[in-house]
């Protein structure tokens, strides 16, 4: 495995992919009156794509119609000092086809706040990194296995 400057591992786009299938909530990163803002969100994938429910009066709605975004997920264990972090960028649209409502309402993402969640937002990624922390241990077994496999 590639490591950044950082020392963190770099991840294959696959296992980026793969963790993205994890865990239920992420951050996305948009403008919000010439600001950044950040909103924890429920998601769901189609595909490769994030898919996000809200309600068609929200702010973040109206922030993500075809605007460029940042998506990130990311797990830690602090007693271990381990973790993850996939972050992908892309352009959100607001989805109106009947045809795609109607796949993304199968979809197993529901609103975790009250209140009617109509508006599906589609994160199309045209970036996709990510980078883990290995402890120390690890990093070095992991850095053994690459230099002895490069003789």
């Amino acid at each position: 495995m590639p490591f950044d400057a950082g020392g963190l591992e770099v991840l294959e786009d696959d296992e980026c992919l793969a963790l993205l299938q994890t865990t239920p909530v992420g951050r996305i990163v948009f403008t919000h009156q010439a600001l950044p803002a950040v909103q924890p969100v429920n998601y769901a994938l189609d595909g490769e794509d994030v898919i996000i429910r809200t309600s068609p009066g929200s702010k973040l709605a109206a922030a993500l119609r075809n605007a460029v975004v940042a998506f990130e997920i990311d797990d830690y264990d602090a007693e271990d000092r381990t973790g993850w972090s996939v972050v992908l960028v892309g352009q959100a649209r607001r989805v109106s086809d009947p045809a795609e409502l109607i796949g993304l309402r199968g979809l197993d993402l529901w609103p975790w706040v009250p209140g009617e969640r109509e508006e599906f937002i589609r994160i199309s990624p045209r970036l996709r990194s990510g980078r883990r922390i290995l402890n120390s241990t690890e990093a070095a077994g992991r850095a053994g296995r690459v230099d002895s496999s490069s003789r």
